[in-house]
């Protein structure tokens, strides 16, 4: 007589943990938490720096960072880590902002001191990152390369309202585009012309 397979409990279940975290080479590339960025463009170097050298250690063309926009202080560096991850929500502007909101041990940011916060881009949001970025708690969104400039070495940017700057003004967030671009976008074409990964490609249908 064959025996029956013995039931499983819900104490069986076994679900993996997800936690967000940044590469161990960052913090190398960091200057002492002290350190000031005065102006937005000091800002967009760091994050164009932090996307290059993460391309250079097998990770994804996309940087992003969460300032005090007043004071000038780093509160949270952040890179993509999709493929690493493997998490499809792990784009640098996400990072950025979970590891900001661990650093202030909250989930808004607006809640966190008198600060007002800003995050830092190497590239317009995608539509993920949009969608995020009201609920973050920022008041400012500074972006370097724009999106066609992503799309036209293959990557799915995801539909996004095309007031999508004026959506996010509405709201009390400040958009300030094209920072440094040349800079942003060479990080993308340096990518793609070394093969780099486009994960989540255009998809039609």
């Amino acid at each position: 007589m064959e025996s029956k397979p013995a039931s499983k409990s819900a104490d069986d279940w076994a679900f993996p943990s997800l936690h967000v975290q940044l590469p161990g080479w960052i913090t190398a590339e960091l200057p002492p938490p002290d350190h000031v960025y005065s102006t937005i463009q000091q800002r967009m170097e760091l994050v164009i720096a932090l996307a290059r050298k993460n391309v250079e250690h097998g990770g994804g063309p996309f940087g992003a960072a969460v300032f005090d926009s007043v004071g000038g202080s780093l509160l949270a560096p952040g890179v993509n880590t999709v493929v690493a991850s493997r998490w499809s929500g792990a784009h640098a502007e996400m990072v950025a902002i979970a590891i900001a909101q661990q650093a202030a041990q909250n989930h808004d940011l607006t809640a966190y001191g008198s600060h007002n916060y800003e995050l830092v881009t190497s590239c317009e949001p995608c539509s993920m990152c949009f969608g995020a970025t009201p609920w973050s708690g920022v008041k400012r969104l500074v972006c370097g390369a724009r999106e066609e400039d992503a799309l036209e070495i293959g990557f799915d940017e995801g539909p996004k309202p095309l007031e999508w700057v004026r959506t996010l003004e509405a709201r009390g967030i400040a958009v300030v585009r094209d920072v440094l671009r040349d800079a942003s976008r060479a990080v993308l074409q340096d990518y793609a012309a070394h093969g780099g990964e486009i994960y989540n490609a255009r998809r039609n249908g």
